[in-house]
């Protein structure tokens, strides 16, 4: 396998069981071998993404003091600006080359959260920024809630067992500047080589290469989607709930050759988490004599604290 597999969500919005199935089937092996795919027939149409690139690229033009006035301490990064370099690989000391914005989820008048999400920070300086991007998230969180439902099918749970987690859940748009490289990087990529945290991440097609993801023999191959597709792939929460039988594969940006050091690189990936009280206890649909419990018992809230502490958003 040198490239992700492809699926339509077409085919599991059919009506047409056999075609449903057959979307499943796909994507539920896709998860176990590699755990990305590339998804065509998504929610999202090419006029709302080309308007949410153009304000994301106003935003990060913006001069520095003005983008800076926008990160919010004692936050953990969860809204708002983050700078270039602040968050690094777990197990790596050297920045990302990156910086980077946070929309967090806008809750339901009657979602009955027991948690209270930090408010989205307005960009005053541009005036659809806000409303283009929360726009974008809802339609990546409808698309994600679709994905989840063929999962839970494959895992041979009820189809919408996800949805009270995943709707309303503490998910992250975050749109991202790679600025050009201007001298040799000490150690440092655009994103060092990481699992993503939450349940699924769904990837905007970035607007240049360099998303690769580490295959079972241990070869790097490139994520490269059609222009009108997703790249959406596992998380570390569900590999975990799923007791490692749907993979979060290890996958990394790298460096573009020198030639190409003055090309900026923008991507724009939906992170989906569930609401925080959800237990990530592995479900025992995936442990048998064969797959033992792999994990000890723990909530959405408690691992993502976990995590951020590692990759350096909270300090402990």
């Amino acid at each position: 396998m040198n490239t992700i597999p492809s699926v339509n969500l077409s085919d599991f919005l059919s009506d047409d069981l056999a075609q449903k199935q057959k979307f499943v089937d796909e994507i539920g092996k896709a998860y176990e071998e590699i755990g990305f795919v590339s998804l065509k027939n998504h929610f999202l149409d090419d006029a709302l993404v080309d308007n949410l690139y153009a304000e994301v690229k106003a935003f990060f033009d913006l001069p520095e003091d003005v983008k800076q006035s926008y990160e919010i301490e004692g936050l953990g990064g969860q809204r708002g600006y983050i700078s270039f370099g602040k968050e690094h690989a777990k197990g790596k000391k050297e920045g990302d080359l990156k910086e980077f914005w946070h929309f967090g989820q806008e809750p339901d008048a009657n979602a009955n959260l027991i948690e209270e999400y930090p408010e989205n920070v307005e960009v005053k300086e541009l005036k659809y920024f806000n409303s283009t991007g929360m726009e974008a998230y809802k339609m990546l969180e409808k698309t994600g809630i679709y994905v989840l439902r063929a999962l839970s099918l494959y895992l041979g749970l009820d189809e919408f067992y996800f949805d009270k987690w995943a709707r309303n859940g503490n998910s992250i748009l975050r749109p991202i500047h790679y600025p050009p490289i201007t001298e040799e990087p000490k150690g440092a990529v655009r994103a060092g080589a990481h699992g993503d945290i939450n349940l699924i991440t769904l990837l905007m097609g970035a607007s240049a290469g360099g998303l690769q993801v580490l295959r079972n023999d241990g070869e790097w191959i490139d994520a490269i989607p059609n222009e009108d597709e997703l790249v959406i792939n596992v998380g570390d929460m569900l590999e975990r709930h799923t007791n490692n039988k749907l993979r979060s594969t290890i996958h990394r940006v790298v460096n573009p050759p020198k030639e190409e050091w003055d090309t900026p690189r923008y991507s724009i990936p939906f992170f989906m988490h569930p609401r925080s009280e959800m237990p990530l206890n592995c479900l025992e649909e995936c442990v048998d004599a064969d797959h033992p419990k792999a994990y000890p018992d723990i909530t959405a809230g408690d691992f993502l604290h976990q995590r951020l502490v590692e990759i350096g958003l909270i300090k402990k």
